[in-house]
This record gives C-alpha cells, sequence and structure tokens, in this order.
C-alpha cells in the first residue's frame, strides 16, 4: 500500500560525499516524521538522524556537523546529504516513515541502501 524506495548509496573514499533520497509512494495522506536508520552486519539499526514535517530535526551525536536531513513534503521524499564520510560510516541506510493512509497510521522501511566509505 505504501512503498519507501531509497537511492544515492555507493562507495565514496574518506572525505567524500554522498546524497541519499528516499520517496514515498502509494494511497498517503500525510506524512509525519521521516528519518535514515543504518545497519552493520550483526548488529542493531541505530538512529542517524529524523526530521519532524514541520522540519524539526535530531541527528546522532556520530554524526552531527557532518550529516544534513531534508524532505520536501510536497513529493513525500526525505534527503540525506553526508559530507566528511568516515569508513565508520559504513552501513545499509534505512529510510523509515510514519504515515497517515486513508484508513491507518503506520510505520514504514525501506529496502536500504549500502553505502561504503573506504580508508
Amino acid at each position: 500500500q505504501v512503498q519507501l524506495v531509497e537511492s544515492g548509496g555507493g562507495l565514496v573514499q574518506a572525505g567524500g560525499s554522498l546524497r541519499l533520497s528516499c520517496a514515498a509512494s502509494g494511497r498517503i495522506f500525510r506524512i509525519n516524521d521521516m528519518g535514515w536508520y543504518r545497519q552493520t552486519p550483526g548488529n542493531q539499526r541505530n538512529l542517524v538522524a529524523v526530521v519532524t514535517r514541520g522540519g524539526i530535526t535530531n541527528y546522532a551525536d556520530s554524526v552531527k556537523g557532518r550529516f544534513t536531513i531534508s524532505r520536501d513534503n510536497a513529493k513525500n521524499t526525505v534527503y540525506l546529504q553526508m559530507n566528511s564520510l568516515k569508513p565508520e560510516d559504513t552501513a545499509v541506510y534505512y529510510c523509515n516513515a510514519d504515515v497517515h493512509t486513508y484508513s491507518a497510521i503506520n510505520n514504514y522501511w525501506g529496502q536500504g541502501t549500502q553505502v561504503t566509505v573506504s580508508s
């Protein structure tokens, strides 16, 4: 009913930049919080950044000052600009959104996109 599709991952050298995008589609009435999480093998999925519908943001301490989350409510899309990337940023990045459809409120995940930072 609702899909989140991520794009923009890839391989980059340390110090480089990447921009992730996540577009939500389906029968969407409104999207509240949208965020990015990341996960490495054998570890839990951790919050990277979140943005409210009104634009209030929150970041993990490890990415503050380097990553910027933003959203376009008209396009149901959230972005993650990642600068000054470090090898420890290597992970699968997942988009997450709290979506009001016309019948329910549910939390959705994207399929994940791999980000690899080489030293």
